[in-house]
């Protein structure tokens, strides 16, 4: 069969130490494919499956079956569309590995409080807008001092964020933070994590302390697809070529809208509405998943 009757790909990742995983997966979901090709390597830890047509999402649901409880991640989608120009990333536990809502609190002793209604919002048992006015409330009077000290010392990047957004830009995309978190924190991260831009919301100061109130529009699920949506436009990208990643329940609609909407060891009801769900891998996956190999993947700490 010729490799143009085999117009999708399925791509395997695991974590680093996993390679018997990957070739388990990879004779499992072989199997599965119709017309699948030969499989080609992507590095040590990931792989494409080349496949003929088919009804993707069902075949997906079926792959992930099949796959079990390997620790592999899997991304089944057109080939010809798998490389995208556009990345609009959350940030809270996904581009860094903490909430930033939660470690203020823990600034002022709040923290069992705040993580209570945070952790609500994500799975989307109660509206973001005003959990987190609600939350926003109880951090009046933390200073500047506090915010920087937890930049400096509690907040760090996920494996393969900087990888991501690096490698992205140097191929050609345009990269952004977009987070329903403040902009205290996302101008920081963006720039240490590489992304060209971010977007997020603005606490309200009372000299160098927060005033407990955040500015109005609050940027949450909604605002989160237009940004997606305004980026793309202005920069004529199709939305087939677009990536949006996150975690949480107000991250679902920019990943529903984006052309590969990825789910990173999300809550439930945002795995489940995801293209794929980066459960085991790091955040790399995302570029093994648009075909860029091993080698093309930039160091994930500054030079």
């Amino acid at each position: 069969m010729q490799a143009s009757s085999r117009p999708n790909v399925a791509t395997l990742v695991v974590p680093a130490g996993e390679t018997t995983a990957l070739a388990d997966a990879r004779r499992a979901l072989a199997a599965l494919l119709p017309g699948a090709g030969d499989p080609e390597p992507l590095g040590a830890h990931a792989l494409d499956l080349p496949f003929a047509d088919a009804n993707l999402a069902k075949l997906r649901r079926a792959a992930l079956d099949t796959i079990g409880d390997l620790p592999a991640d899997l991304f089944v989608q057109p080939a010809a569309t798998r490389r995208k120009r556009l990345l609009i990333a959350d940030m809270d536990s996904t581009i860094i590995g903490q909430e930033c809502i939660d470690e203020l609190a823990d600034v002022v002793g709040i923290r069992a409080e705040i993580s209570a209604v945070t952790e609500r919002a994500m799975r989307g048992e109660i509206a973001f807008e005003p959990a987190l006015r609600e939350r926003v409330a109880l951090l009046k009077g933390v200073s500047l001092a506090s915010v920087q000290r937890l930049l400096d010392e509690v907040i760090t990047l996920n494996p393969g964020a900087r990888a991501l957004a690096t490698t992205m830009a140097a191929n050609g995309a345009h990269t952004a933070l977009v987070s329903g978190g403040f902009t205290l924190f996302t101008s920081v991260v963006a720039g240490g994590a590489g992304f060209a831009e971010n977007r997020a919301n603005v606490l309200e100061m009372t000299g160098d302390e927060l005033a407990g109130v955040v500015r109005e529009p609050i940027l949450g699920r909604e605002a989160k697809q237009q940004a997606l949506e305004e980026m793309a436009a202005q920069r004529s990208i199709p939305l087939e070529v677009t990536l949006a990643v996150g975690d949480g329940a107000n991250d679902l609609a920019m990943i529903e809208r984006a052309g590969l909407g990825v789910a990173y060891r999300a809550k439930p009801v945002v795995a489940a509405a995801a293209d794929a769900h980066v459960a085991h891998a790091d955040l790399t996956a995302l570029l093994y998943a648009q075909g860029y190999r091993e080698t093309d993947i930039l160091p994930d700490r500054p030079a």
